[in-house]
This record gives structure tokens, C-alpha cells and sequence, in this order.
């Protein structure tokens, strides 16, 4: 392992993958990115359901939106990796007059970005979606420039490239500590033996906050546990042929098609913060509940796998970009409260911007950890 580097990153997720190539393309390949498992992306990245969107409630993450889909529209010819992209659209459900109300106002918003943005009425919702049951349904928006991509494939894209222009990739391989300096950072320990370096990018996903306190920093992001179920309906059962994106906004349930079966998932308001990702078998039947509800054709059908990842949640649902002002030489891009994937091509620019000493081209004051520190600021209201 190399003992010394420019930047080191902690986490090979999609985010530190992100940043890593960034870094690369602005001529700073003398990078390590330290991962802790054998492989890339098996952390959260692996475990989520792929969908990337524009339709959120706060502006600079519909601006990530904008940048990040655009980049995966055009991954390969940029990249260089091809990845699998199905932009059928996301179905917004709404069922009581706050969210109608609330939906209506950000819709404006989005419109106001450029974003493509239909109001629906239950009936229209209903011809999106073949099998979908619209009961009590007051409303819905769709994009459909919103879809399902590849988190394995936009990661392992992101890394290749990077390798290709020089950057260290260290798999196997546990942080254990962060060196200081009279306040600066100056190195990292890892299980494979120490690195001396400036920066250190902290991608660490929901162990964010063990990775800053080796660094004497809080990071206030905690992990939440979030379970996918794949189904297989029966033959002849009627179900969306498109990989268009449901999701009931009130309970959180969505679903989309995942090659003969429906892959479909759902929050658990009352769980508390974990890190354990075992299967809860008692939830599936909370989740069925609402599923039936919303695709009869669920009813009958068998599940075929799960599994449970985690999302890392800030107290404002909005994710940390940028430098510890208080220990310079730390970076932080954490919290991403469930949008890490799709937001990690937009993100890791930026924070590749911020490193190299580059303008970044957007207001990165909605996502500075000081503002978390200054009280209560209007967050992302989209969490699914």
C-alpha cells in the first residue's frame, strides 16, 4: 500500500467512487480510496433500489437531480462503462389535501428548474401503471425523465475510470484511525498499514459519524434500516410491463419492475436508528398491507428474495458537502437520507471542486455542516 497520497477516501460506495474519479478528471489522481470489504458497493449502494429523480421538495436537490441524471444519461460516452438506464418515470401518490398542497407547491418549483413535471389526476395514474388501485387517491405527479438506473454499474463505471487515470483502489481494507496534526489532518491508520496524507474525504455512508469522531468530529448522520421484497406475481396477474417507480407518499410504499417480478419496499416510521440489516419477517406483513392495497396483483404472489440496507439520515434529510471548517483537511459528503446513489454523480463533482480550490458552480450552503449546528432549516421533504 502506498504510503503516502494528495487524498484519501474513506467508503467505496457510489459516492466515494463519484468523487474519486472527479478528482481524477481535475488531475488529481494521487488518491487512495480505502474500502473495508472485498468488493466495491456492497454497502449501501448495493442494497437500494436504483431509482434516480428530479421530483424533490428542495432546490438544491433538484439541482443535484439535474446535473446527476444528466451524467447518466450520457454515462458511457463520458465515462466509459456502459450501465443499464430505464428512464420510465416516477408516480407521485397523494392522498390527503396537505400533500395535494404541498405537491402543488413543488411541482412550481420544479417547473420553475425546467424540470418536465405532470399533474395528474387518479384516473391518469391509474393508465400509468396497469394493476395499480387508486382508492383515495387525490392526485399525482410524474417525470418521466425519473427512472431506475444501476448502482453496481454507475459505481464500478466511476471507479475504472479512475483507476485508468491513476487512482489507488485498496479493497479489504478497515480504517482504524485519522492522525492529527496541531488540528490538521495528516494521515489515516488503516488495517493494511498507515497513510500520510492532507485530505481525507470521509464517504463512509452510515458508519459516516465512527469515521469523524476519529477525527475529533461529529458528524450527525444515523443509520436507518430499509427493507426491498421481490415478489413474483402469478401468471397472468396484472402488473406495470415499464420500470416506471409507484410510490404511495403517505406510507412510503413503492414499487417498481424488477425483470418477472416487482420489487417493492417501505419505511418503518417507529423503528429506531440501527445498523443491523437482518430481514424483519414480521414487517413484510405491515408492508403487504399497504402493497395489496395499491397492487391487488400482490395479493397472490410469493416472495421470492429480501434483503435490508440502510440509509444514512441527517436531521434535515439534506446530505453533507463539503470541508470541517474546524478540522481542516477533512471533507465530509454523508447523509444523503436515502438519494446517495442517484446523487452521488453531482455530488462527488462537487466536493472534487471543493477540494481542487474550484468554484463549484452551485450555493453549497443548504448542504455545509454548520447549518445543521445553526438550528432548524426548511430540509428535504420527499424521504421515501
Amino acid at each position: 500500500m502506498k504510503p503516502s497520497a494528495e487524498v484519501v477516501i474513506v467508503g467505496g460506495g457510489c459516492v466515494g467512487a463519484s468523487v474519486a474519479y472527479h478528482l481524477a478528471r481535475r488531475g488529481i489522481t494521487d488518491v487512495v480510496l480505502i474500502e473495508r470489504e472485498r468488493l466495491l458497493a456492497t454497502g449501501s449502494t448495493g442494497r437500494n433500489a436504483g431509482g434516480v429523480r428530479h421530483q424533490f421538495s428542495h432546490a438544491a436537490n433538484i439541482r443535484l437531480s439535474i446535473e446527476s441524471i444528466a451524467l447518466l444519461e450520457r454515462f458511457e460516452d463520458e465515462v466509459g462503462s456502459p450501465i443499464d438506464f430505464h428512464q420510465d418515470g416516477y408516480l407521485f401518490l397523494l392522498s390527503t389535501p396537505s400533500s395535494v398542497e404541498t405537491f402543488q407547491r413543488n411541482v412550481a418549483l420544479q417547473r420553475s428548474l425546467g424540470i418536465d413535471v405532470a399533474w395528474l389526476a387518479a384516473d391518469d395514474a391509474a393508465r400509468l401503471a396497469p394493476g395499480l388501485a387508486v382508492e383515495g387517491v387525490l392526485g399525482a405527479t410524474f417525470c418521466q425523465r425519473d427512472g431506475i438506473a444501476d448502482p453496481n454499474g454507475v459505481t464500478m463505471g466511476f471507479a475504472k475510470a479512475a483507476q485508468s487515470r491513476g487512482v489507488t483502489i485498496e479493497r479489504d481494507t478497515e480504517m482504524t484511525g485519522i492522525t492529527i496534526d496541531q488540528g490538521r489532518i495528516a494521515g489515516v491508520e488503516t488495517t493494511r498499514g498507515a497513510i500520510a496524507t492532507p485530505i481525507v474525504v470521509n464517504a463512509a455512508g452510515p458508519a459516516a459519524r465512527a469515521v469523524g469522531r476519529m477525527a475529533g468530529v461529529d458528524v450527525p448522520v444515523d443509520p436507518y434500516r430499509r427493507h426491498i421484497f421481490i415478489a413474483q406475481p402469478p401468471a397472468g396477474a396484472v402488473v406495470p410491463a415499464s420500470k416506471i417507480m409507484v410510490i404511495d407518499f403517505e406510507s412510503t410504499f413503492y414499487f417498481h419492475r424488477e425483470g418477472a417480478g416487482i420489487l417493492f419496499g417501505m419505511g418503518d416510521p417507529g423503528e429506531p436508528p440501527t445498523f443491523d440489516t437482518t430481514v424483519r419477517w414480521d414487517f413484510l406483513a405491515q408492508a403487504t398491507e399497504v402493497a395489496v392495497a395499491r397492487l391487488p396483483a400482490l395479493a397472490d404472489a410469493s416472495i421470492s428474495h429480501a434483503w435490508a440496507g440502510l440509509y444514512e439520515m441527517t436531521p434535515d434529510a439534506n446530505p453533507i458537502i463539503g470541508p470541517v471548517r474546524e478540522r481542516p483537511g477533512l471533507f465530509l459528503i454523508n447523509g444523503f437520507s436515502g438519494h446517495g446513489f442517484q446523487h452521488s454523480p453531482a455530488a462527488g463533482r462537487i466536493l472534487a471542486d471543493l477540494i481542487a480550490g474550484v468554484d463549484p458552480g452551485i450555493d453549497v450552503a443548504p448542504f455545509a455542516l454548520e447549518r445543521l449546528a445553526a438550528g432548524a432549516a426548511p430540509g428535504e421533504r420527499y424521504v421515501v
